[in-house]
């Protein structure tokens, strides 16, 4: 291969790293990897009983926040 071509090679790759570089750094910046809650449910939940509690647990919560909505709901004026 000509030296051109390597030339090119490494400048094309370092510029694709370049990129990678920056992206995980915005990532990493923004929180796109901060998922504790996956994780730490992940851990806490290990059989199917207890998935089934925490689904549970789940809709209980968004039933009482429903709820709560709807109390405190004002129409516009």
């Amino acid at each position: 291969m000509s030296s051109g071509i390597i030339a090119i090679m490494i400048g094309v790759s370092t510029f694709l790293g370049v990129i990678g570089l920056f992206g995980l750094l915005w990532g990493l910046k923004t929180g796109q990897f901060d998922d504790e809650k996956k994780f730490l449910d992940g851990v806490r939940h290990d059989g199917e009983d207890e998935l089934r509690d925490a689904a549970a647990l789940d809709e209980k919560r968004e039933k009482a926040l429903k709820k709560q909505r709807e109390k405190n709901y004002r129409p516009p004026d």
